[in-house]
């Protein structure tokens, strides 16, 4: 059986390419990492913290007087939630005010949670 050069190269071609896409499968994250706060279940662990402190401050709160009180707080875990920081609380509250567009501070978000 005579193999030419360009058969030869298609064949190595191949290989290789499997070869290539197996490396990058291995790498590729297969599972859901514990302390990723970007999942809906963690999304809503923060906000009902989010809504928490704000109960209990009376909605008195400037945005890091409300972020330093998250993180003050007993139910929050710093373990899980290590990333969180001020953009992530900016996102929590865009989200609290896109689905209740009345709202548009901290005190309107206390009375939605009040009623």
């Amino acid at each position: 059986m005579d193999l030419s050069i360009s058969t030869l190269m298609m064949i190595f071609f191949i290989i290789f390419m499997i070869i290539g896409i197996w490396k990058i499968y291995a790498f590729l994250p297969n599972k859901q990492l514990e302390d990723d706060d970007t999942t809906p279940e963690a999304t809503k662990d923060l906000m009902h913290l989010m809504f928490s402190v704000i109960k209990e401050n009376n909605g008195e709160l400037t945005k890091d007087e409300l972020f330093s009180k998250m993180q003050e707080h007993e139910e929050f875990n710093s373990q899980r939630f290590w990333r969180f920081n001020l953009n992530r609380l900016n996102q929590l509250l865009g989200k609290v005010y896109i689905e209740n567009p009345d709202a548009s501070d901290i005190l309107d978000i206390y009375k939605i949670i009040k009623n």
